[in-house]
């Protein structure tokens, strides 16, 4: 019998990141039957797979959900967007482009020197809620990764003085969507390497990724020096992100509502641990640059 072909590079990482991603789906209970997921496409690397990767997860998963992919053009010059319309053209789920010039209000905004990050994104998200309401969506899925919430983390550890990362999934202030990220246990390396052997169109971003000595760039260069050292710290982070001892930290107000909870143990029981999470809104902290 002749032995099966062997996989291709691009195929093997393919199956490695789709594997993670539905783990990911299935243990944070992203997604159920019924859903409709908007799935926000920058046209990056990172949204770019995870809409490919989630096509991909759709036609073989045991929960039934909908997809439309929505780009929105910021108004920025220079932009190109010819490239990822004709990709999506090309791709078989249903998708949208957006036209707002949110470009010219952060920048009638951003005082000289300032970053554009956090005016950039709250424009931003508040067109694409308005559009998952129109469409009809109820969940939001966003292209963050393992290195994104590592750096966040690191962050609000060094710059907000709090322990917080980037949740898989939260529900807006409002109520009206959940917004989830699929790929929050993928490493960044990976979705490079596969959004190079795939050939994603990525469009260039000439507003933040013009701007030098962002804090987040920072942060990754911090671990990319620690990585010399401890060639797997990433992981180990992400590990200990999961891996949390409420009882041993020193907020005042979380050791108060643990003991309320019925915590009062040196380890806080799953079920109280679980309540905690779900009164938790990251939405409404002030986290840098999500």
């Amino acid at each position: 019998m002749t032995p099966p072909a062997p996989r291709s590079e691009a195929a093997l990482l393919r199956r490695k990141l789709g594997r993670k991603m539905g783990t990911t789906i299935r243990d944070y209970g992203l997604l159920n039957d019924g859903d409709k997921v908007m799935v926000c496409v920058s046209g990056g690397k990172d949204s770019y797979a995870l809409l490919d990767l989630l096509w991909e997860h759709k036609q073989r998963a045991p929960v039934k959900y909908d997809l439309v992919a929505v780009h929105l053009d910021q108004g920025q010059p220079g932009y190109d967007g010819g490239p990822l319309r004709t990709w999506l053209e090309a791709f078989p789920a249903p998708f949208e482009i957006l036209h707002k010039d949110t470009y010219s209000i952060v920048m009638s905004l951003v005082k000289e020197g300032d970053t554009y990050c956090a005016p950039c994104s709250r424009l931003r998200r508040g067109t694409l809620y308005g559009a998952a309401e129109r469409l009809g969506c109820n969940k939001i899925a966003l292209g963050h990764h393992r290195d994104d919430a590592l750096e966040t983390f690191l962050m609000n550890f060094f710059f907000a003085g709090k322990l917080q990362a980037m949740p898989a999934m939260y529900t807006t202030d409002d109520g009206k969507f959940q917004v989830v990220r699929p790929l929050i246990e993928c490493a960044e390396a990976d979705i490079a390497e596969h959004a190079r052997l795939t050939g994603y169109p990525i469009l260039p971003c000439n507003l933040c990724g013009s701007q030098d000595g962002l804090k987040r760039e920072a942060m990754t260069r911090l671990l990319d020096s620690l990585s010399k050292d401890i060639p797997d710290v990433r992981n180990v982070m992400l590990a200990a992100l999961q891996n949390v001892r409420p009882s041993h930290l020193l907020d005042f107000g979380l050791i108060a509502r643990l003991n309320e909870a019925g915590g009062q143990g040196p380890e806080p029981t799953a079920t109280v641990l679980s309540s905690l999470l779900r009164t938790a809104n990251p939405d409404a902290l002030p986290v840098l640059n999500t």
